[in-house]
């Protein structure tokens, strides 16, 4: 049975329109994820990626359902889950050091500025910055830029990352080594990882599995894709698995058609159960449907809204 580090639950995401009317861009949403698991979400604009990434990490509450992390749930912002946007957000007016330290302190407001330092430094050298500690932003590279972004995240110890295409404004030779570079440190570190992005080769390399959302609104989780590359792969080997035209090409068919029919489906006989996500392996002679973990209903409390 899948471990429940992260466990989403019915969640369901509403906004009033203005001239009366709900509309929802999604509802009865289920999902598990493992401790150390990196997880990649796919689906066109609209769908609710980012929303769900929103409610992940604090930023929004869903309509309905809850978010637990850890067995406790999710209840506003919180240092246990660290958040990459697209754009760097760092401080302009400090330098990389002083970026990262910033994160540390506000984790660990007790410790020394010695051992805060200390912090910062390791993974900023994880990242591959050591000799940039005393630069600006403005003095960085966008790849750099974005480094800084990562160090700053790993550096107050997160129980889950959460990633909006961080990579998307970025060259593709500097997309590449970040991405190797972040694959690296989830590897080993066992960081738990939960990643938006619209790149198919992106999402097949990093990706222990792959969450493939309908169209919006009223968006679902049509299925789950179990990546068949093993979990040690190197990116120039990648396109030599036999499974990886057949995991490409089944996720390429998603957007590009499943996507917008998979409602079609359902009316049409489909069995589906939101609480059960089918979990697919593509690369078999048949896609193989891996048993979801059963599931518990929601409490009342929680089938409400918000737990006190």
């Amino acid at each position: 049975m899948r471990e429940r580090f992260i466990s989403i639950e019915g969640i369901a995401r509403r906004f009033p329109l203005a001239g009366g009317g709900v509309s929802t861009v999604f509802e009865n949403l289920w999902l598990a994820m493992a401790r150390g698991e990196f997880a990649c979400i796919i689906g066109h604009s609209g769908c609710g990626k980012t929303t769900i990434l929103n409610i992940l990490a604090g930023l929004d509450d869903p309509s309905e359902g809850a978010v637990v992390v850890d067995n406790q749930e999710i209840v506003g912002p919180s240092l246990d889950r660290a958040v990459i946007f697209q754009s760097h957000a760092l401080l302009p007016w400090r330098t990389v050091m002083g970026n990262v330290t910033y994160a540390v302190s506000s984790r660990w407001r007790a410790w020394s500025r010695a051992k805060v330092r200390e912090q910062a430094q390791k993974f900023i050298e994880l990242v591959g910055l050591a000799g940039a500690e005393q630069k600006r932003p403005a003095e960085l590279s966008g790849g750099m830029k974005q480094r800084v972004g990562i160090a700053r995240a790993l550096s107050i110890e997160p129980k889950i990352m959460l990633m909006d295409e961080p990579f998307s404004a970025l060259d593709a030779l500097t997309r590449g080594t970040l991405q190797d570079e972040v694959r690296r440190i989830c590897l080993g570190t066992g960081q738990t990882a939960f990643m938006i992005t619209h790149d198919v080769d992106e999402a097949i390399y990093l990706a222990d599995r792959i969450v493939l959302m309908t169209n919006g609104p009223d968006a679902k989780i049509a299925e789950i894709v179990v990546n068949p590359l093993p979990k040690e792969r190197r990116r120039d080997d990648v396109h030599k698995h036999p499974a990886y035209y057949a995991v490409r090409n089944h996720l390429i068919d998603f957007l590009v058609t499943r996507s917008r029919t998979f409602a079609d489906e359902i009316r049409a006989g489909r069995g589906y159960d939101p609480m059960k996500p089918p979990e697919v392996v593509p690369g078999t002679p048949a896609p193989v449907a891996v048993p979801s973990p059963p599931r518990e209903p929601l409490s009342a409390d929680r089938r409400s809204g918000r737990v006190p």
